[in-house]
């Protein structure tokens, strides 16, 4: 994942801005008795970025990766439109409490840009939706020049989403984040709608840190930058998520991504033991071959 890759990421602010306003609040209203539900793994679980991650003799990739981390952000879905029988086998392969993350498919967001896209919409939710209980959430990805001049665009699309499948939203034209009265009017929108606004933690565009929740669902995408700072980083998302959580935080989906992939496993398992030490969870950790090399060792 190239996106806000920096030559210099020691040069980096990487403290994480306060919460918007609006964060506690929406948290409080939504505040339960339920048990943290957290998800945390990769991007992929393609062999040849993650280098080292499997076990030699490995012959199904994600067979082993499901036995490793409890869900994935499935970003194959975004290069190609799924079909109901592709979406059963890589859920028969994973255990039951297993989830996918799904990324919405290119030619609604970057080709047709949401112009006429009820068709090609309707057959990604038909296909994903055979996931069945091990849908976690899909995921739209708006393009880098998709602006907030074509917000009613978006909201119209938003509008008329499945309510039966769980979304998030992530735009990425500064615009959205640098104009406070369209920033609120999306996050507004996303809370009415009670969507997730996706975090995108990354070096070189720290204004995506708008650390807005419109519904009590944490969805972060965590970029590191293959730098020593990346532990830190993580370290005080395990402090934000522990006040998000007692302010009432009821899920939590983290996906770990590496400019170079695989530093990915390893980062991940470091923040999953975190997270199982402050949050008493029994998430599974990702076992260490003896080929992964960190620059953390």
């Amino acid at each position: 994942m190239d996106f806000g890759k920096v030559d210099n990421p020691g040069d980096i602010n990487f403290g994480l801005p306060n919460d918007a306003p609006q964060t506690k609040k929406v948290l409080e209203a939504n505040k339960t008795d339920q048990p943290f539900d957290v998800s945390v793994g990769c991007a992929k679980w393609n062999k040849k970025d993650l280098k080292g991650f499997y076990p030699k003799g490995t012959k199904d990739e994600l067979v082993y990766y499901s036995t490793q981390f409890n869900s994935i952000e499935l970003n194959a879905t975004f290069y190609g439109m799924p079909d109901a029988a592709q979406v059963e086998t890589w859920k028969e392969k994973t255990p039951d409490n297993f989830r996918f993350f799904p990324k919405i498919t290119n030619t609604v967001t970057h080709f047709k840009r949401l112009i006429n896209v009820n068709e090609p919409l309707e057959l990604f939710c038909d296909a994903v939706s055979h996931f069945d209980q091990k849908l976690g959430m899909v995921f739209m990805q708006l393009h880098d020049n998709f602006a907030p001049k074509d917000f009613e665009r978006l909201k119209g699309v938003l509008e008329k989403f499945p309510a039966g499948i769980p979304l998030g939203v992530e735009v990425r034209n500064a615009a959205w984040f640098s104009d406070p009265k369209v920033k609120e009017e999306f996050g507004d929108l996303l809370e009415k709608l009670g969507m997730a606004n996706i975090i995108v933690d990354t070096a070189g565009r720290r204004d995506m840190l708008h650390m807005r929740l419109t519904s009590p669902v944490a969805f972060i995408r965590y970029v590191g930058a293959n730098h020593p700072s990346d532990v830190d980083r993580l370290d005080e998302w395990v402090l934000r998520i522990k006040k998000w959580r007692k302010e009432g935080l009821q899920k939590l989906y983290f996906f770990v991504h590496q400019n170079i992939e695989l530093e990915s496993p390893l980062l991940a398992t470091h923040f999953i033991e975190k997270m199982n030490k402050e949050f008493k969870l029994d998430l599974p950790v990702p076992a260490r071959q003896s080929s992964q090399q960190s620059m953390f060792d």
